[in-house]
């Protein structure tokens, strides 16, 4: 009977990690947990399954040792174990993105490229913030604001974004953006800025991009 070779063990470890990212599900959560941490009862809600399936696949997750948690009284947080997790949920996303035809074509059907800045670098999109040329804004919850975002942006959460237009300016571009490239919260806030006269368009990127690309993230 054949022995086997020591390094097929090495090989066993790397896997765990692969296994542990390969559900739809736990990629999600993975990408929810990269804007912040989160309970289990907010990351059920988030991707709206069940809470023993939410916790179910939180410890494969935690089990590949790319998260951790924290308890708080009764309820228990989940985070990131580090910022290199987030990097890798966005090379995955990008090597996807780059091999994969079905999801090029998921992701043009899906947005709405009209109101998106893709021909926008990073840095010139900084510069212009910073320069007051155009008016960021972040949409998603505040919790995950606070967690970490954009230089110079606002927090505007779509839920209260059509409440607050009289904070945003009218002689300005108004950049939006959420969790990144598989989130509709800001072609949803860009279609609502439009209906009421303003000019808005989106960026693709959210914090984990925005950081995997070495630029700076403000908390």
């Amino acid at each position: 009977m054949r022995t086997q070779h020591p390094k097929s063990y090495l090989y066993e470890h790397v896997a765990r990690i692969g296994k542990a990212l390969s559900n739809p599900k736990r990629l999600e959560l993975v990408e929810l947990l990269a804007q912040g941490e989160k309970s289990v009862e907010t990351l059920s809600a988030q991707a709206g399954i069940d809470m023993r399936l939410t916790s179910a696949h939180l410890k494969a997750l935690r089990e590949a040792r790319l998260v951790e948690t924290r308890r708080d009284g009764r309820y228990v947080h989940y985070r990131l174990s580090g910022p290199d997790v987030s990097h890798l949920w966005v090379s995955l996303r990008e090597v996807a993105e780059e091999h994969l035809v079905e999801l090029r074509l998921a992701l043009t059907q899906m947005v709405s490229e009209p109101d998106s800045l893709s021909s926008e670098s990073r840095e010139s999109l900084l510069h212009k913030a910073r320069q007051g040329e155009v008016f960021v804004i972040d949409v998603r919850p505040l919790s995950e604001y606070d967690a970490g975002h954009l230089p110079f942006a606002r927090s505007m959460p779509l839920a209260e974004l059509e409440k607050r237009l009289a904070d945003l300016p009218q002689d300005r571009t108004i950049v939006a953006y959420c969790r990144g490239p598989f989130c509709l919260m800001s072609d949803e806030a860009v279609k609502l800025l439009r209906a009421k006269g303003f000019i808005a368009k989106k960026i693709s990127d959210g914090v984990s991009e925005w950081a995997a690309s070495g630029l700076p993230i403000e908390t």
